[in-house]
């Protein structure tokens, strides 16, 4: 089997929870390398691992062919540039990047270095989404009217992490952190909007980042969508609500692997190391064609973040198609700008996808 040696940029929460872990497990690549700036806390889980203390030292010594960027938003563009100029393909956490152009700017030095550039969109691996994806192919809604996705939290008090708290940092903020799973996955299932209208602020006030937005999508076919979190939410919202011509659908957030992996759950290609569901996680009821009314108690089944590293590891063995490749999510970087326009200015702002 050819194994891709892998360098990952940072060993905090993102590269200890949803990287080294998957890494570890699949046999076709090897944690070649990791950079922490002064500790070394991932010498007793990956002793044979090399520890750098800059993602300059790395890229000019360590043996790596991929390279993830896994460092607060605002550094990005930085390291991801300085990798492709090293000649690495390189896995970026999202959000992307903090601006549109960033964004292209790497999507093009990729091109010109003939190198892959990902985008770790890992919900789309979530269970929820994944039954979502398949009641709406299944087609028991018709034709869809409306739709929201939420993404909901109860923390009233601001983390330690001023790249995320900082409102004069740019990409700080929850639109770019838990808005970029959304928008990507509105984007994944109903394509790019025509227009939008956003409402973006912080409920703990503004010495910090926004941690609330609500926005509303607007589809040429009349679909509206709304996109809503906020983290003064105790008890959860469902998650996503899709109502069409003949029926409607609820699901519930009932993806539990970052809580499994924060617990030091092993990843495997079997989903069975996740804890399976104890009930039901969401309704569907819908017209038949006779126009009977069905409504029935619909469980979702596992998805695995596994799988987004055995898509990359096709990708380059086999040459098979790249997930979330980052020319497909620079639309998504657009949405975000949109938003922050759209509340900024207070008004609906208009989307071109070119």
């Amino acid at each position: 089997m050819q194994l891709v040696k892998v360098g990952l940029c940072a060993f905090g929460m993102s590269g200890k929870v949803f990287h080294a872990p998957f890494l570890k497990e699949h046999p076709g690549f090897f944690m070649s390398a990791v950079v922490e700036r002064s500790k070394e806390e991932s010498k007793s889980k990956y002793p044979e691992t090399a520890i750098y203390r800059s993602v300059e030292e790395m890229l000019q010594h360590a043996d790596i062919e991929l390279v993830v960027v896994n460092t607060p938003v605002q550094t990005h563009f930085e390291y991801a540039k300085m990798a492709l100029q090293a000649g690495k393909n390189v896995i970026v956490e999202k959000p992307f990047t903090v601006n549109i152009s960033e964004a292209e700017e790497l999507v093009k030095l990729a091109e010109e270095k003939k190198l892959f550039l990902s985008v770790y969109q890992n919900r789309r691996f979530d269970r929820d989404y994944l039954q979502v994806q398949k009641i709406l192919e299944d087609g028991e809604l018709g034709t869809l009217k409306e739709a929201e996705i939420r993404f909901d939290r109860f923390r009233t008090e601001p983390s330690t992490k001023a790249h995320k708290e900082n409102p004069l940092l740019k990409g700080s903020g929850a639109v770019h952190d838990l808005g970029s799973h959304l928008i990507d996955q509105v984007t994944q299932l109903f394509g790019f909007p025509e227009k939008l209208f956003a409402d973006v602020f912080s409920m703990k006030g503004k010495a910090f980042a926004n941690d609330y937005f609500e926005m509303l999508l607007y589809y040429k076919n009349d679909l509206r969508v709304r996109l809503k979190s906020s983290v003064f939410c105790k008890e959860a919202h469902y998650a996503y609500i899709l109502h069409g011509d003949k029926g409607s659908f609820l699901q519930e957030r009932t993806d539990d692997q970052e809580n499994e992996l924060v617990s030091g759950a092993i990843p495997t290609f079997n989903e069975n190391w996740m804890k399976p569901l104890n009930e039901p996680d969401g309704i569907l009821n819908y017209l038949k064609e006779n126009s009977d009314s069905v409504r029935i108690l619909t469980s979702s089944e596992p998805g695995n973040y596994m799988n987004y590293y055995q898509e990359i590891y096709e990708h380059i063995v086999f040459g098979y198609a790249l997930p979330s490749p980052a020319i497909e999510i620079i639309p998504n970087m657009k949405i975000i700008e949109a938003a922050l326009e759209s509340s900024k200015e207070g008004k609906v702002v208009e989307l071109t996808n070119h």
